[in-house]
């Protein structure tokens, strides 16, 4: 195969993925649609200028999938985005991966999750041998947030092997697209 069809193929392939990437991020905040958003579009003049809430640098992604995996299990569903957003302005976080990540608990998946983390928490609880003797709604509410926070960063370990995962991979395949490049500048066309 020359390196010319080797180079579109490959081209190809980078386009692909990143309109698949923007299908997925789509109902996602971003600068142009923060007015859609209840609460946020009170804030939108301000998330507009503050340029690490879009930023996908490992220095903004970290925070927010770390802090946002364990806000996402944690049981104040109805506000999960409310403090995303502050703690995503207060982490220098980014906004689109935070409130991505509080999309996990929603009304089909709460009480699958909530009972999880409580039976986390109860056993954590347990081991560590705290509250046997509390009164079971503060018992209850308590493992739902040990749990959550038990659970959140079990999730977001996972979810940062896959992020390092993806990112190695995607600057694999964009050297392999830059030396195409280069080779194709390097080598004339024999059209």
């Amino acid at each position: 195969m020359t390196p010319p069809d080797e180079l579109h193929r490959h081209h190809a392939r980078w386009l692909q993925r990143r309109r698949r990437l923007r299908r997925l991020l789509r109902p996602l905040p971003r600068r142009a649609n923060l007015t859609r958003y209840p609460v946020l579009k009170w804030f939108a003049e301000h998330a507009r200028r503050a340029a690490f809430l879009w930023s996908f640098k490992r220095a903004n992604v970290m925070p927010s999938l770390y802090v946002g995996s364990v806000l996402a299990f944690l049981p104040v569903y109805g506000l999960q985005i409310l403090f995303g957003f502050g703690l995503a302005l207060g982490l220098r976080g980014n906004l689109t991966l935070m409130v991505a990540l509080q999309m996990i608990t929603n009304p089909l998946t709460i009480v699958p999750i909530y009972g999880f983390t409580a039976w986390v928490g109860l056993g954590a609880m347990a081991l560590a041998g705290v509250g046997a003797g509390w009164p079971d709604a503060l018992r209850y509410t308590n493992a739902l947030f040990v749990g959550g926070v038990i659970v959140g960063l079990a999730f977001a370990l996972l979810a940062d092997l896959t992020w390092r995962l993806l990112a190695w991979e995607a600057r694999v395949f964009r050297q392999r697209l830059d030396a195409l490049r280069r080779h194709r500048g390097a080598v004339p066309d024999s059209d």
